[in-house]
Formats: structure tokens, C-alpha cells, sequence
């Protein structure tokens, strides 16, 4: 049964990695005022990201002389492991997780951080001045945006009293002005700077210094091809979903939608195994549609906003996202302890919800 989890969460992750490659394509395109691919799979160019895939498995698996072999090697399939770890805990719907953890975003935010050590490894190993630099430049940019990020993340925490992410959904349930992102006007400025934070953690655009192109050729994947260069763009594709996934669970209502049509139509397991079912599958493409839509949305900046050099970067988290973050940590603290019912002081997601799908915060 582990190894059929891990089974359908690698086809799930390949599949959205695909897409997300197709996406990226036509959304550029469609900026740059392009058609995008349009020939293979059709009008739409579909089976261009299968095309690509099967390109670079065809290409020549080079290893440069001064390279540390076992590193160069094994550092791409470290940082896919990291982020594929993300999903072990990243719950889908209500009871649709791998592993449920009390400690869920605590093991998020620890796990995610493990791919600077796969960037630093192929920097290193590579053997390449322009790879050890884009190595140091992750090191520098994700040990800095962590702060500001986990910071954010503690916010959610501090209003639902748990971090278990099931119940971190479970308690934004009900009408949409239930989701954190609307409970206080500090946890809606979090939702943006955590946005921001996420976006540099994963080295995307304007914030994609360890690779940047125009100073350091590919940066810490200047010396990969074929196969393994692959794998690491598809950990950064991938990447893309999962933090958009945590952003959708904390401040987004996780798997339960603008207005709570599963529970007017009573899709629980107080009406049986298939109404139980059914409802969570529907919890599950609703958040799936949430993490895309958050993913889009990072592509988006990349091909809309310039890239910034490394000293703007710095600046970007220690003057500005840092300061922020604190501020709203504060500022959700003090409206926590003044309004701890909610400004009208009652909830009102227990007039929209049936007894059972809502789990009360207090």
C-alpha cells in the first residue's frame, strides 16, 4: 500500500510537472504576444511537455573532468526527493493524506528547506565557478526569505491553535469570509508577503539569482544535462504546486470552496460511504484548482517582472518582507486577543455549514 501511495503521488506529480511546463509555454507566449506550441498534440500544442521529456532523455549525459562524481550525481535526486516529501504531508482534501501529521506545517516548512542543500551539492560538485556561485547565491537567498516565510506561516497557526493542517482547512470552513486571508487585515497582507517569500524559496522569477541566465549562464545547473537537468526543473515545476498548496490551506480554506456547496447538498459521512466519497473528491479538485491557480500566478511574475539583481534581493527580505511579516505577527496577536470570537462576535460560518464539517477555532 506504501509503495501504490507512492506510486500515484510520483504520476500525480509528473502529470502536474507536464502541465505546468505547457502552461508556462503558452503563458509566456500569450505576454510576449506568441501563439506558444501549437503543432504537437494538436491546436493547443498538449504533448509538447512529452515531446520535451522525451528530448532530453535522449540527450548525452555529460559529467565534466573536474567534477566531485558521486555529488554532481546525486544532487539533482536529492532536491526532487525534498520537495516529493512535501506531498507525504500536504493533504488533499479532508482525510485524503499520506501521513497525517500534528506537526504538518512544522514538517512542511523543515522539509521544504532541504532542497537549498541539493543546489549547494551540484554548485559545489559541478566543478564550475558559475555553479559555485549560483550555489552560495541559494545558500544567501533561502536561509534569508525563510524568516519572513515562517513567520507568515505562524499566523494561520496563532488563529486555528493547531498545526495540523487538516484542521487548519477544516476550521476555514463555511462561507468564503471565513478563510484566514479574510480574517483580519494583517493576515491579509501575510497571504502576500508569504506569496513573495514562497516565490524565492523556490528560485523563480524576479527572484531566480542562483540561475540567472544573463550573469552566471545557468547558474548551479550551468554543468547538468539531459536527465538530470531535467529532474531538476521538474522538482522547481512541482515546487511550484506544493507551495501553492500550503498557501491554499492557510489562508485560502484549503479544500473547501468560496461558499459551501458540499454541505448544502449534504456530500458527509453522516449520509453514507459514497456521499463521503464524493464530497472529498470534490474538496480534493477544489483544491488542486487553488494550488494551479497560485501556481499560474508565480509564472505569471516571472514573465511580467524584470529580474532584480542579488543585492535587491537582500534588500527586498530584510528591509521590506521581514519587517512586514513581523508587523502582521504582531498586529494578528493583538486582533486575536481583542476581537477571539470574530468582530461580530459570533461565527458566522455556523448559520452556512452543517453540524460536523465545522470544527470551531475557539
Amino acid at each position: 500500500m506504501v509503495l501504490l501511495g507512492c506510486l500515484v503521488i510520483l504520476v500525480f506529480v509528473m502529470t502536474l510537472a507536464a502541465f505546468f511546463v505547457w502552461a508556462e509555454r503558452k503563458i509566456s507566449a500569450r505576454i510576449q504576444d506568441r501563439l506558444g506550441p501549437t503543432r504537437v498534440g494538436g491546436r493547443f500544442g498538449w504533448l509538447q511537455s512529452v515531446a520535451d521529456g522525451l528530448k532530453l532523455l535522449t540527450k548525452e549525459d555529460i559529467i565534466p573532468a573536474a567534477a566531485d562524481r558521486v555529488l554532481f550525481r546525486i544532487a539533482p535526486y536529492l532536491g526532487f526527493a525534498a520537495v516529493f516529501l512535501l506531498f507525504l504531508a500536504l493533504p488533499f482534501s479532508d482525510g485524503w493524506v499520506a501521513q497525517r501529521l500534528n506537526v504538518g506545517l512544522f514538517f512542511l516548512l523543515a522539509v521544504a528547506s532541504l532542497e537549498v542543500y541539493a543546489v549547494l551539492l551540484g554548485g559545489y560538485a559541478s566543478g564550475s565557478k558559475w555553479s559555485l556561485l549560483g550555489g552560495m547565491r541559494e545558500a544567501v537567498q533561502v536561509v534569508s526569505y525563510e524568516i519572513p516565510l515562517g513567520l507568515c506561516a505562524v499566523i494561520p497557526v496563532l488563529l486555528a491553535g493547531t498545526m495540523d493542517l487538516v484542521t487548519l482547512a477544516n476550521v476555514q470552513a463555511g462561507m468564503f469570509w471565513n478563510w484566514f486571508l479574510f480574517h483580519n487585515p494583517f493576515s491579509f497582507i501575510a497571504f502576500w508577503v508569504f506569496l513573495t517569500c514562497a516565490t524565492a524559496s523556490i528560485n523563480r522569477a524576479p527572484f531566480d539569482l542562483p540561475e540567472a541566465e544573463s550573469e552566471l549562464v545557468a547558474g548551479f545547473m550551468t554543468e547538468y544535462s539531459g536527465f538530470r537537468w531535467s529532474v531538476f526543473m521538474l522538482g522547481e515545476y512541482v515546487a511550484m504546486f506544493a507551495v501553492g498548496g500550503l498557501a491554499a490551506i492557510l489562508f485560502l480554506g484549503g479544500w473547501h470552496g468560496p461558499i459551501p456547496l458540499a454541505g448544502w447538498l449534504g456530500l458527509s459521512a453522516e449520509n453514507g460511504f459514497w456521499a463521503s466519497v464524493i464530497g472529498q473528491f470534490a474538496g480534493a479538485v477544489n483544491f488542486v484548482l487553488k494550488g494551479i491557480l497560485i501556481a499560474v500566478a508565480i509564472i505569471w511574475a516571472r514573465w511580467s517582472l524584470p529580474r532584480l539583481r542579488i543585492d535587491q534581493v537582500m534588500t527586498m527580505c530584510l528591509k521590506y518582507c521581514l519587517p512586514i511579516a513581523a508587523a502582521a505577527f504582531i498586529g494578528s496577536l493583538f486582533w486575536k486577543a481583542a476581537f477571539p470570537a470574530g468582530v461580530l462576535g459570533i461565527d458566522v460560518a455556523r448559520f452556512f455549514v452543517p453540524e460536523g464539517w465545522m470544527i470551531m477555532s475557539h
